[in-house]
């Protein structure tokens, strides 16, 4: 029985796993490659598609506003001003007209990289709140690992006990 316990705290662990992976790949696929599409773009209409297909899966999934900690809550875990940013960057590209300067154009371009990027140890990132993928369920998915590695933990302790 105590091994069979175990194995479904292991089971529990395993599917919160999953699941982080599943939302992540998802948020990965249908905004954070468009950010970095637009990032990279070398022309106007190429960013603001890119970014715009990022602006619709944000409203589409309620990024647009909230805080993905659970505790502390920083600046950086702040949704709506991601948002906000994405959203004013959007009018600033929408504002280029014929007579906008390939100077003016290039240095929009580059303000859009800078606010869409982060340069880190690892390279360069999009920018975005840690833990947004799984917004808004950050403390739905904090409070099953917390639970899953206790209940696990506690299960391995009575397994060595009795043995």
């Amino acid at each position: 029985m105590k091994y069979a316990m175990f194995f479904i705290f292991v089971l529990v662990l395993i599917a919160w796993t999953v699941m982080r992976i599943v939302y992540g790949v998802g948020f990965e696929m249908n905004c954070s490659q468009y950010l970095k599409r637009a990032a990279d773009a070398n022309a106007v209409e190429l960013a603001q598609a890119n970014l715009k297909t990022a602006i619709e899966y944000a409203e589409r999934e309620h990024l647009t506003n909230g805080i993905v900690s659970i505790i502390l809550h920083q600046p950086g875990n702040d949704i709506g001003f991601w948002y906000s940013n994405l959203v004013a960057s959007q009018e600033e590209l929408r504002r280029v007209t014929k007579d906008t300067t390939q100077m003016e154009k290039s240095n929009l371009l580059m303000k859009l990289r800078e606010t869409l990027t982060d340069n880190g140890k690892e390279g360069t990132s999009i920018t975005c709140p840690d833990g947004i993928s799984i917004y808004p369920y950050n403390t739905l998915f904090f409070w099953w690992i917390m639970g899953g590695l206790i209940l696990t933990a506690m299960q391995v302790i009575w397994i060595i006990l009795e043995e």
